[in-house]
């Protein structure tokens, strides 16, 4: 029997050999020589913190680092309170209608990258057609800039919203209808009860879904270049334009600019993760 186990054993980590090479040789080296190009000077040649340096302190990429974060926290923001709402409103329905809308939220959240850009160009951009029906109604006060901060910030908690609804969506469950009918037999208002009882038990979720809503923006590229190009300053279309959009690369300062966003993603997980052991002990 031990010879018989330790064979299965030895035939299991044979038949994990093949995704440990694929995770070293697309994730792990990738990774590694990132890291590596982004201490060398531009060409290549020796080791330098001159990258980082120019990283964190020239305006232009200090510029893009801010505005990729604020328009991340804010995006996260509206996304995670509208998906509270949507959220619980779900719960409201019958179990046929809420697997539709889970349906519906699901596809949604898929819907990014170009395509989204292109819809939200076509509805909303310079000749869209409800930026046209706005001013033709006498409503031009209704219509926008889609290719501004605002734009992007629309765009962004579009394709937030339903991320942060399937993902709020089973903390719900952890509100038990007892609790409310207990509460109201008390006298406690519905105000009171979310207070004192819904929100703090919501809270790890809602704190979790929001850093997975901050990287999510952090991180969103395809969608801000289709819409914006260049014409709006953020740290992934500067980091993409260093690699694909100029006539030479320039890998090295491309590299810092990327390991500055992962340590900037990774104090954000950090934080979170200290917010969810304040929830978690303050439950």
């Amino acid at each position: 029997m031990a010879g018989r186990g330790s064979s299965q054993r030895t035939v299991t980590l044979l038949l994990l050999v093949p995704f440990f090479l694929w995770l070293f040789a697309f994730l792990l080296l990738p990774a590694i020589m990132m890291l590596i190009s982004s201490f060398r000077n531009e060409g290549g040649q020796g080791f330098t913190l001159g990258q980082y340096a120019k990283g964190l302190t020239h305006p232009l990429y200090t510029t893009a680092i801010r505005n990729s974060v604020l328009l991340s926290l804010f995006s996260a923001f509206v996304g995670i309170v509208l998906s509270v709402f949507a959220a619980y409103s779900f719960t409201t329905f019958s179990a046929k209608a809420r697997d539709r809308m889970l349906s519906i939220s699901n596809m949604m959240s898929n819907f990014s990258g170009v395509p989204l850009a292109f819809g939200f160009m076509v509805l909303f951009g310079t000749n869209g057609l409800l930026t046209v029906l706005f001013k033709r109604l006498g409503l031009p006060f209704l219509a926008f800039d889609l290719y501004t901060w605002k734009g992007l910030a629309l765009v962004y908690a579009y394709f937030q919203i339903p991320v942060g609804i399937l993902m709020i969506y089973p903390s719900l469950y952890a509100i038990r209808q007892e609790w409310k009918e207990a509460a109201s037999l008390l006298g406690a208002s519905a105000a009171q009860f979310w207070q004192r009882i819904g929100v703090p038990v919501l809270l790890p979720g809602i704190v979790g879904t929001f850093s997975v809503l901050f990287a999510n923006a952090m991180g969103a590229y395809a969608t801000a270049y289709a819409l914006v190009t260049s014409n709006y300053n953020l740290l992934p279309i500067q980091i993409g334009s260093m690699v694909s959009g100029e006539v030479f690369p320039r890998m090295e300062m491309a590299s810092s600019l990327a390991v500055i966003l992962f340590v900037i993603l990774t104090i954000a997980l950090w934080i979170n993760e200290r917010m969810l052991r304040l929830a978690r002990k303050g439950l």
